[in-house]
């Protein structure tokens, strides 16, 4: 059968299972396949999606794959898929910059576990994505590492905008058609803002459900690396391979019960809010239960648990990570590259120090905080969830992944008044350990730009979770592709 070349509306539009059909099928080649990635990579480099784009080993990696399909050889899932990977997770013979200048030279020598069980499934490294500097941040505007004039990864549904962060670059290729599937990180968010900005699919996994090796940290106790795709069925894909659990459990829309709690539903913007009512009053049409749960301690328990663990545990992960997976360098070496003056000012002020905020906003040494949040604080968190879970029958919570449309790419992005509105609603359950997911619902009617809606679950039933977005996929859709 003759092969055939994918042109940009076929990339626009293939998940990961109809790609693996025609892939199998010989209708398309790998080879193929990665060359369509990379002409709409270097076709929209003022994106400032890459940091590395790794060409040569990525064709050479796909003929390869397409000789051993010739010969008739056994070949994995996801033999000849291109995937993408957040800078901060180690990819063999690439840089691992972590989006900042000091680690512009670290060539780590071996694959991150994550990524390592990507590509024994037959996965092909495109590069290494952009990402908000040293991951400490909500934007993605990061003063290194982009196109003259055009600072930040930019959204692929408008260029002006930001396209969230940290695990802005692997978000924007997946928006932008320059890859099907991707890796990122997340600690408040990074794994469901981007995502949800860039109109993909993700998932945050459960505390300790990912292997953390070879992924540059900010804090050891919140941080999980996880994947994103264009459906969540290819989610689901990506997360049994790298797991192992392929089992997808059944769900009745008719039975499915999801908590509303005002709190998370606050701040919608204009584009944001029709789309949400729209996406509500279609899955209650099919059966689908939205209860109202009122509350306000999930919040307010979170404030005690967020900014003190994390600025806690930077300082000696970041100082375990160099001296034993990193190049070896110091925590100050380290700080002297930072190129971004929001993440420098973290630094200079939280983590060098140890210090946090604490409830009335001052300025404090962290290590009291942290020892309470981590004995009081963060138990009382996940009690709570837990508690209104079962007091409400709830198979999820649901809301909007961020209450408002991308911003505007300028220099005051980063502020305090944006990062907290695009980690309102993120943040609790990641410090909570739970997982979630984030699927895209719509696309503002003004705007054009990407809306998500978030789902948070049972601890360690991600799985379930998986399958309950699989189902409100199903009814709601998947949104169009950026016109680039």
């Amino acid at each position: 059968m003759s092969q055939i070349s994918p042109t940009p509306a076929n990339i626009d539009a293939l998940t990961l299972a109809e790609t693996l059909r025609l892939l199998d099928s010989g209708r398309l080649s790998s080879e193929a396949l990665v060359k369509a990635y990379l002409e709409r990579a270097r076709a929209h480099g003022d994106l400032n999606i890459f940091i590395t784009l790794d060409e040569e080993g990525a064709l050479k990696a796909a003929r390869a794959v397409d000789a051993a399909r010739r010969a008739g050889q056994s070949l994995g899932p996801l033999a000849g898929i291109p995937v993408v990977v957040k800078d901060n997770i180690h990819v063999t013979g690439m840089p691992s910059t972590a989006g900042t200048p000091a680690l512009a030279s670290f060539v780590p020598a071996d694959d991150a576990p994550v990524v390592r069980r990507l590509r024994d499934a037959g996965a092909i490294m495109l590069g290494k994505t952009n990402m908000h500097e040293l991951a400490f941040g909500a934007t993605g505007y990061n003063a290194a590492y982009h196109t003259p004039g055009v600072v930040g990864v930019r959204n692929p549904y408008d260029a002006t905008r930001i396209a969230g962060g940290s695990s802005s670059g692997s978000a924007a290729a997946l928006g932008a058609r320059m890859a099907p599937a991707a890796l990122g990180t997340d600690t408040g968010g990074s794994m469901r803002i981007p995502p949800a900005l860039n109109g993909c699919s993700s998932l945050r996994p459960s505390a300790s459900r990912y292997p953390s090796q070879g992924i540059a940290p900010i804090a050891s106790s919140r941080d999980t690396a996880g994947p994103m795709a264009l459906c969540m069925a290819d989610v689901a894909l990506l997360d049994g391979l790298i797991t192992g659990e392929q089992a997808l459990p059944p769900v009745q829309l008719k039975t499915l019960r999801l908590g509303v709690v005002p709190d998370f539903w606050a701040n919608m913007d204009d584009e944001v809010a029709p789309i949400m009512a729209s996406a509500r009053l279609k899955l209650e049409n099919v059966g689908v239960t939205f209860v109202e749960v009122d509350d306000k301690e999930i919040m307010a328990l979170n404030n005690a648990v967020g900014f003190p663990v994390v600025f806690h545990e930077a300082y000696q992960d970041m100082v375990d990570y160099l001296a034993t997976q990193g190049p070896d360098i110091s925590i100050e070496a380290l700080r002297a590259g930072i190129a971004s003056p929001d993440v420098a000012g973290i630094y200079d002020t939280f983590v060098l120090p140890r210090k946090a905020l604490d409830a009335e906003g001052n300025i404090v040494d962290s290590a009291p905080l942290y020892e309470q949040a981590q004995r009081i604080g963060r138990p009382a968190l996940r009690a709570h969830y837990q508690a209104l879970f079962e007091r409400h029958c709830l198979d999820a919570f649901a809301f909007p992944t961020t209450p408002i449309v991308a911003p505007l790419a300028r220099p005051d992005v980063s502020e305090p008044q944006n990062f907290s509105l695009l980690i309102q609603n993120t943040e609790p359950s990641a410090s909570a350990g739970l997982p979630g997911i984030q699927l895209p619902v719509g696309l503002g009617a003004t705007t054009g730009l990407p809306v998500g809606l978030e789902l948070d679950g049972h601890g360690g039933e991600d799985r379930r979770l998986l399958a309950i977005g699989i189902a409100l996929e199903n009814v709601l859709g998947r949104i169009a592709p950026a016109h680039l």
